[in-house]
């Protein structure tokens, strides 16, 4: 098999979440641990942090392995979706995983997944552990896929554990409420590890006490811990206690939902010191400064052009967009073009009643299964008395607002991370 026909084995033989929704869920853990038990337990091999949430737990992520990155330890990072590639989703000091060890890792376990068909994210969450293993890493950052409890990535045991926050997404899979939602992210809590709650939230914060006491987990629930403010020179201080810590970050992350997720990063970066990790202060700094360029983390508030700005985010559920709105409120531009796009599973008309009125909108679709059709989106839009067109892909759509836009106005490009990973120039 060469790389390209080990993929389209994968895709077509395995159930995808990103391509045919709930179906691909599996609600149990069987499948990978039959996987990973033919491959020996490679995930027993190596240190691991595990983070869960519903929004920030792929900048979390990144955001913690590019400071152990910095600090000189070898960093595997393990997280999902992708946006271009496949090899995106597995890492090592920010090198994607190599085509050439697909290939033969797939062709040794291929009879073991003719035998119990497990989903695509299972196989891949066993590729990611036995790359891991074999490369002997120091530590991994695994992000769960969806929820906690029943995530595949939940096998390991790790140094210490982080959920950013809980909010209505996947609702048809977690539940419809925060309480159930926050119980499965819950589920990534075991005995005698620590795990770190990086937002409050005084409704769900219950939940977090009454599972780490059932598993005996030793649990942190950040208040206000941390302070992070920006300074007059544009960058940014964190103070701890009162007292400053960390001092002009230029983060290179430059989306302002980031700062929400700096006080988990930083406690994750503190239990780990506490455990004999020895991470240095110029470390966190230059950790934090470099995410992207040591993590090659895309699509978070990311400019792709100037004159006119275009700005490509992966915002798509309700507490994604208002903050990310929010941060477009502060920018200086004469007109805003929205490019929109969402997939089936959403609660559309919810984001839809967030949007400004007095936006031009250009409606597109990925080109995946799950993408939600545009004359849907059109119906839908209709009611909200927006100006719009629709275009069949983000690049025909991007080509057009480009084209009606002037050198001082926002292009913003949203709703979807399977819309960001279209555009032709990310």
């Amino acid at each position: 098999m060469t790389f390209h026909e080990c993929l389209d084995y994968l895709y077509q033989r395995l159930p995808m979440y990103q391509r045919v929704g709930k179906i691909a869920f599996k609600p149990n853990l069987n499948n990978t641990i039959s996987l990973l038990e033919e491959l020996g337990n490679p995930h027993e091999k190596f240190k691991s942090i595990h983070i869960a949430g519903t929004n920030g737990k792929g900048t979390s992520a990144h955001s913690i392995a590019s400071i152990l990155q910095e600090n000189g330890y070898k960093v595997g990072l393990y997280t999902s979706p992708h946006l271009k590639s496949f090899t995106e989703r597995i890492k090592i000091n920010g090198t994607e995983i190599d085509e050439n060890w697909i290939v033969p890792f797939v062709e040794k376990i291929r009879t073991k997944i003719e035998l119990i068909s497990p989903s695509f994210f299972e196989v891949t969450v066993a590729m990611a552990y036995e790359y891991f293993s074999v490369n002997k890493i120091d530590i991994a950052v695994v992000e769960t896929g969806l929820g906690g409890r029943l995530d595949s990535t939940n096998v390991l045991m790790p140094e210490v554990g982080l959920i950013t926050n809980i909010g209505l997404d996947h609702t048809d899979i977690l539940g419809a409420t925060l309480d159930k939602i926050a119980f499965e992210k819950a589920g990534i809590m075991k005995t005698k590890r620590t795990y770190i709650i990086g937002s409050y939230q005084a409704d769900v914060a219950h939940v977090f006490e009454e599972h780490a006491l059932t598993v005996g987990a030793d649990l942190i629930q950040l208040r206000d811990e941390y302070q992070i403010s920006q300074n007059l020179n544009g960058c940014f201080n964190i103070f701890k206690s009162d007292q400053i810590w960390l001092s002009d970050i230029a983060f290179d992350i430059k989306a302002d939902y980031f700062l929400k997720n700096i006080p988990g990063i930083l406690a994750v970066i503190e239990q780990l010191n506490s455990k004999g990790w020895r991470i240095e202060q110029h470390s966190i700094e230059s950790g934090l400064s470099n995410v992207v360029r040591n993590t090659h983390l895309k699509g978070r508030f990311q400019r792709l052009a100037s004159h006119p700005l275009i700005i490509a985010d992966v915002s798509h559920n309700k507490p994604g967009i208002l903050e990310l709105l929010k941060q477009v409120s502060l920018l200086d531009y004469e007109r805003l073009h929205i490019i929109y796009g969402c997939v089936v599973d959403k609660n559309v008309t919810e984001i839809l009643e967030l949007l400004p009125q007095n936006a031009t909108y250009y409606f597109t679709q990925s080109q995946g299964a799950r993408s939600l059709n545009i004359t849907l989106l059109e119906q839908m839009a209709i009611n909200f008395s927006f100006n719009f067109k629709s275009f069949q892909n983000v690049n025909q759509a991007l080509e057009s607002a480009k084209s009606h836009a002037s050198a001082n106005d926002l292009i913003l490009v949203t709703g979807s991370t399977f819309i960001i990973a279209e555009i032709d120039e990310l």
